[in-house]
């Protein structure tokens, strides 16, 4: 089973690529205070859940899609694998979200950090326009 999020944004879809087609870029993640970033691997610090590390699978510019892979985390993630995707629509954009990941009692953990996310890129574009 796959956790998926569509959500659409009032905001261009450029605007939205700008943030999350930026690998090292962690504004828009809830808990997240650092993160680097070499091209290949995205480290990521969360204070109080540890370290994880995410290896960037395809980024592409064109098409505004962005897939990763989580491969070092300290729970009990035996797999995990997520793609983002963007399409502009009349309104905006929407944001074509989706993570698999095992095991399947990790989903609410990933769904509920999904949301978050949403809320935050939603606060972000907001004030933007």
């Amino acid at each position: 089973m796959a956790v998926v999020i569509d959500n659409e944004f009032k905001a261009s879809a450029e605007a939205l690529w700008e943030i999350l087609g930026t690998p090292d870029r962690i504004d828009w993640v809830p808990g997240v205070t650092s993160c680097t970033f070499d091209g290949e691997v995205r480290s990521l610090d969360l204070p109080g859940a540890g370290a994880i590390k995410e290896r960037i699978l395809n980024h592409d510019d064109d098409a505004r899609i962005l897939e990763y892979s989580c491969f070092e985390s300290p729970g009990a993630l035996e797999s995990h694998r997520a793609k983002m995707e963007i399409t502009a629509t009349d309104a905006g954009c929407r944001l074509h979200w989706q993570a698999h990941v095992k095991p399947d009692v990790i989903e609410p953990f990933i769904k509920g950090s999904m949301e978050g996310c949403i809320a935050r890129l939603e606060e972000m574009l907001q004030s933007s326009t």
